[in-house]
């Protein structure tokens, strides 16, 4: 399987995250799509079947690759995902 970009991915999560803490009472149908999408997105590029799998995934992949990171300067910061 390929490995999605670790930049990528973690910019679906933000976005997926950004989307889902929204009150979803007041979500357009656009914000309903973008959230549809982004679920699709995150489920391909990690090749899973369901949101909660992509993310956990999403998860384990950046945690490894700030791992190999962790002595390079500039590193990212650590993704933390909303439970």
């Amino acid at each position: 399987m390929l490995k999605p970009h670790p930049a990528i991915l973690r910019d679906l999560v933000k976005q997926y995250e950004e989307l889902r803490a929204q009150n979803p009472e007041r979500s357009s149908s656009e914000t309903r799509r973008r959230a549809e999408d982004l679920s699709y997105t995150l489920c391909v590029s990690t090749g899973t079947r369901t949101v909660e799998a992509a993310l956990a995934f999403a998860a384990e992949q950046l945690e490894a690759d700030l791992a190999e990171l962790a002595c390079a300067p500039g590193a990212p910061a650590p993704l933390r995902l909303a439970t």
